[in-house]
């Protein structure tokens, strides 16, 4: 009798589990954005797309050995997907020079260091000094302010919160680019 219970509450078990489990299943495809669903279809912000994988054109001017050096060592720990933008070829300076995502979001080292007016904002960033400029095509260049080689990373006007794709790039910058003793004031 004990034999035929069991199986009875074996039996009963795996009808109330293997429906729910399915459900449970199904569910979290779609939350996931399976079949379009959890977000109306929509793109969510940060998430994987679809992204070009062509060359960037970047120029690429001459560096001196150091600021070469140091650029190398930049852009070698600098990371294969920055949010949900993945890294793309550049067309020039691939050991200066970086691109990601559509539109490309651009780094560029050993860029001409930024006049910094008395009265200009300088940005600190996750420990990197930035002056930002916005550009007539309403991208914007935060240009490293407190480097001994000045580093470039252009937020193209699409892109919400511009000094926070800036920021992500602070990391590998403190870590890679040695700090400036002639850093602004707003900087310290």
């Amino acid at each position: 009798m004990a034999d035929a219970d069991s199986r009875a509450a074996a039996r009963t078990a795996t009808l109330i589990a293997l429906p729910l489990a399915l459900i449970a299943g199904a569910l979290a495809f779609w939350l996931l954005g399976g079949l379009g669903g959890g977000n109306g279809g929509k793109q969510a912000a940060g998430s994987a797309s679809p992204q070009p994988t062509t060359t960037v054109r970047m120029p690429a001017p001459s560096l001196a050995a150091t600021p070469a050096t140091v650029c190398r060592g930049l852009i070698a720990q600098l990371p294969g997907t920055v949010r949900s933008a993945r890294r793309r070829p550049v067309s020039d300076g691939a050991e200066q020079n970086a691109a990601y995502g559509q539109p490309a979001l651009r780094v560029a080292c050993g860029v001409a260091a930024p006049k910094v007016a008395e009265t200009a904002t300088v940005y600190q960033l996750s420990g990197v000094c930035y002056l930002a400029a916005k550009q007539s095509d309403g991208s914007s260049v935060w240009t490293t302010v407190d480097r001994t080689v000045p580093v470039a990373i252009t937020v193209p006007a699409s892109y919400s919160g511009a000094g926070q794709w800036a920021a992500e790039f602070s990391d590998p910058i403190a870590g890679s680019v040695p700090s400036s003793d002639t850093a602004p004031s707003g900087c310290h």
